[in-house]
């Protein structure tokens, strides 16, 4: 009921930034808390940021706070996750999830089993 097509990976300098994007194709994208996570070549898939229906409400993972910023425009269908100050460690394949949520609701969804559906993924490196 809701594609997601990730865009925007590609070779980030460190220090630098880039802007990924999440468009999404199905009916009432404002009942979806969406959430963008990660997976560096030879570890576990990871959380890096997470964003409420109405985008009142948004958290990210230590490692990327301050950093990385998540935002959304139900208007358009499409979530971003703004990443400045790029590390190394940034480096792997980022996937944007969405589950359904009321609007309005404040909850935020962290964990990558409480996700319904998933994008394909875009990569990101990030090397000097």
């Amino acid at each position: 009921q809701l594609q997601l097509v990730e865009s925007g990976g590609g070779l980030g300098q460190p220090g630098g930034s880039l802007r990924l994007s999440c468009e999404a194709s199905g009916a009432h994208f404002d009942h979806y808390a969406i959430g963008w996570f990660r997976r560096a070549p030879g570890k576990e898939r990871e959380g890096v940021s997470y964003i409420s229906t109405s985008g009142g409400h948004s958290s990210s993972a230590e490692s990327v706070k301050g950093r990385f910023t998540i935002s959304r425009d139900n208007a358009k269908n499409i979530v971003f996750l703004q990443m400045n100050s790029l590390k190394p460690e940034d480096t792997g394949v980022y996937y944007c999830a969405a589950v359904m949520a009321p609007y309005g609701t404040s909850y935020l969804f962290q964990r990558e089993n409480e996700y319904v559906y998933w994008g394909q993924g875009t990569q990101v490196t990030v090397s000097s």
